[in-house]
């Protein structure tokens, strides 16, 4: 059985891990420019883990949401080792493999609707179980979705953007601004879970048209007008990751 749970211990947030061997916690140490330090201890014995020193937090982002049954889709940490001024971090390697910017160009652009539905699905889920899982990826875009060019499987990489997901607002963006969601530009904050499923829209819709979604493109689809000849009429909205 595995169990999952968060808390705040002050200004400390504290992520627990439990499973059937070990039960782990993640204490926020301090965060800088570059990234959060987390510090890991097992909670049965208060030991640290046998690394000698403090977690960094992609790293914890990523043990978390690899913790309990194998998602395909969410690439995995092998190891990692840490240095004076940076960390090392070994992941499985799909091979052969590109990003979607660079399956895009070799499509000559844009792809089709029944490429574009099978990369979403597979996207959504890994996305949908991150967020399951208590991880606020924040940077799903073309560049951190691999696809393997003879089976078509897709993963989900680099939770260095990433946060605790919880359900407080976030109030500053540390992703890519092309994917970031209006309602932070608007009110000044926003929430992991629909901030989630606007990025992988704009993952769809590039996927499709070959370019990001316009001011006239958004209009459009917020009152379901937009087309794309070659498209069914509602390619773009009905997306595959309604669960979310």
């Amino acid at each position: 059985m595995r169990e999952r749970r968060g808390r705040w211990h002050g200004q400390e947030e504290v992520v627990m891990v439990h499973d059937t061997t070990m039960r782990m916690s993640f204490v926020q140490l301090g965060k800088g420019g570059f990234g959060v330090v987390y510090e890991g201890r097992r909670l049965d014995d208060d030991l640290k883990p046998d690394h000698p020193n403090p977690l960094p937090k992609e790293i914890a982002l990523t043990i978390l949401v690899n913790k309990g049954h194998r998602v395909p889709e969410i690439i995995r940490l092998l190891d990692w080792t840490d240095h004076p001024d940076h960390f090392v971090m070994v992941l499985e390697c799909p091979s052969p493999c590109e990003n979607l910017v660079e399956f895009i160009r070799r499509h000559g652009g844009s792809v089709d609707e029944e490429t574009t539905r099978q990369i979403m699905w597979q996207a959504a889920h890994a996305s949908h179980m991150c967020c399951l899982r208590r991880v606020f990826h924040r940077d799903v875009k073309l560049e951190n979705l691999l696809i393997n060019r003879e089976t078509s499987e897709v993963k989900l990489i680099d939770f260095g953007c990433g946060d605790i997901l919880g359900s407080s607002p976030f109030k500053s963006y540390h992703g890519t601004a092309a994917y970031s969601p209006p309602e932070y530009y608007s009110r000044g904050e926003y929430c992991g879970w629909p901030a989630t499923v606007w990025s992988l829209g704009i993952v769809m819709f590039t996927l499709l048209c070959g370019h990001f979604p316009s001011d006239y493109d958004l209009y459009l689809l917020q009152y379901k007008q937009w087309s794309k000849p070659g498209c069914q009429k509602n390619a773009v909205t009905s997306s595959g990751f309604s669960s979310m």
